[in-house]
């Protein structure tokens, strides 16, 4: 631990508050992973119909934006149902309308309570309708949902696909569960503008206390404009703001989805994005600032409105062992549970079809210099506890997070039809380490140049009291894994799990297997 300064230690004290009381209890006997169910099925084919909409408590969450009002936590989420039938719908008098909303008291139990609007509000429809020939405008994606004073208000996108006319929405209630009553536009753009209204964002600086919100598509890249917090509309009529990040090939390499939290511990503001194909290779990026409206930069430095690819990425498609995977694992939202504890929310496409939508809510975690990493595994309830070196010797999976090789022609920043199946070179694979109790290591490990899998050597080391894993791999040293409890999907067990990035900033996941 001398290796650590006293800057150090006070940086790495939030991630203690955000992991949690982390290690309530402790047991001598040496940790074995012991099995326990998992909380739902992955595959919901049997409740896809659409009468079967009550059941829907972690299935067809697509986009999801979700906070903790008074005892429940509430999500939002488009209105994307895997199978939709709206004749079906309208036969069986199913309440399907736009914008679905859930709750939950454990994060892990949901229910789903229907849906915000009755219709989609007409002045988006018109606006949207007219200005793209007659199309789109058919459901609402991506709600945002924030209070302010006694109101809460949800803003919501109404578009056309693959153009810039859209419209973002505001609606308030009195309630989380509404009724909504509609507020009037926030932003609309058209062919005209160089930016999509679409993917809203809204924080308050707690500095200032200057309302902003963060929104866009690959379409010109993320745009930031101020609110006026009273109305929560822009502060100047009109304004659509100035530009946060974007991509060099923007038609072609999708950038959206932008997610703004802060976190009053390190006293930065943290910018979430989503690359790549939602159906495929969907990924999660994040930049930080010390302002809410920005500049942005990312884990080397670098401006992310200077059109580079940018670092850390924190999720992509994965596989581990006993699953067929998980893709489009991104358009995150991130929140607090109000004691220091963050997680991220976004929806998992399950493999190969990539059709069916899952909700995954993962732990959020800090490193020790202050960039966001999140867990291997979706949240289960999983107890915390302290662990010691004694308990991470053993046979662990562990996946590299890595940004796809494959190049594939998109249309619009998606996939072409009939594409929707990963590839080689997009998968992140789980490979075998075993952490021996001489301190050394052996197994296997996906190469992030080739892209292969290689044999490999090394040794370990734990920091006990601050629950770090080192690993050195070969010439590779990989610092400050951070050590926590947590449930393994596949395998059906509560196991030991670890989350952080390497030097390049890609994030490098593992979990204790039997």
């Amino acid at each position: 631990m001398n290796e650590y300064t006293d800057v150090m230690k006070n940086l790495f004290l939030p991630v203690f508050l955000i992991a949690g009381s982390l290690f309530a209890g402790c047991t001598s006997a040496v940790f074995t992973p012991t099995p326990s169910a998992n909380p739902w099925d992955d595959n919901y084919l049997s409740v896809a119909k659409m009468e079967d909409y009550r059941q829907w408590g972690t299935y067809n969450v697509h986009d999801p934006s979700c906070r903790k009002l008074g005892d429940y936590y509430y999500m939002y989420s488009t209105d994307a149902i895997f199978g939709e039938n709206r004749k079906e719908a309208k036969e069986k008098e199913v309440p399907l309308g736009y914008i679905q909303m859930r709750r939950s008291k454990d994060l892990v139990h949901w229910e789903f309570l229907g849906w915000a609007f009755p219709e989609i509000p007409e002045e988006a429809v018109r606006w949207v309708q007219t200005h793209a020939g007659g199309h789109g405008a058919t459901n609402i994606w991506a709600p945002y949902i924030i209070s302010y004073k006694d109101k809460y208000r949800l803003y919501y996108c109404v578009s056309a696909f693959g153009r810039k006319t859209s419209y973002i929405g505001l609606a308030e209630s009195d309630s989380p569960e509404g009724p909504w009553t509609q507020v009037g536009c926030t932003v609309k753009t058209d062919d005209s503008t160089a930016m999509n209204a679409i993917d809203p964002s809204v924080i308050a600086d707690e500095v200032t206390g200057k309302w902003w919100m963060h929104y866009g598509s690959f379409f010109g890249g993320l745009y930031c404009v101020e609110l006026n917090p009273e109305t929560g509309l822009p502060l100047k009529n009109g304004d659509l703001g100035h530009l946060v990040a974007r991509r060099a090939n923007y038609r072609k390499d999708n950038l959206e989805a932008p997610e703004i939290m802060y976190n009053p511990d390190l006293k930065q503001y943290y910018l979430f994005t989503s690359y790549d194909p939602l159906m495929t290779t969907y990924n999660v990026r994040v930049s930080r600032s010390d302002v809410a409206e920005g500049p942005f930069v990312d884990y080397s430095g670098k401006a992310v409105k200077d059109t580079t690819n940018n670092f850390p990425i924190l999720t992509a498609p994965y596989r581990f062992e006993n699953h067929p995977g998980w893709a489009g694992t991104a358009h995150c939202g991130v929140f607090s549970d109000g004691e220091g504890n963050y997680f991220m929310a976004h929806q998992g496409r399950l493999s190969p079809q990539n059709q069916l939508m899952v909700l995954h809510i993962r732990q959020l975690f800090f490193t020790p210099d202050g960039w966001p990493v999140v867990s291997p595994e979706r949240y289960a309830g999983t107890a915390p506890r302290k662990f010691t070196e004694a308990d991470l010797a053993g046979e662990w999976e562990i996946i590299r997070v890595q940004e796809p090789k494959y190049e594939r022609q998109l249309e619009a920043g998606q996939i072409l039809w009939g594409e929707g199946e990963l590839k080689d070179g997009e998968w992140n694979l789980s490979t075998r380490i075993s952490l021996l109790k001489d301190g050394t290591c052996k197994g296997e490990i996906t190469d992030d140049d080739e892209w292969k899998i290689v044999q490999m050597n090394g040794n370990w080391s734990f920091l006990t009291e601050k629950h770090l894993l080192m690993v050195r791999l070969d010439k590779e040293e990989i610092k400050n894994l951070i050590i926590f409890a947590g449930h393994d999907w596949e395998n059906e067990t509560e196991t030991i799990l670890f989350t952080g990035l390497d030097s390049r900033g890609r994030s490098v996941w593992g979990k204790r297997i039997k």
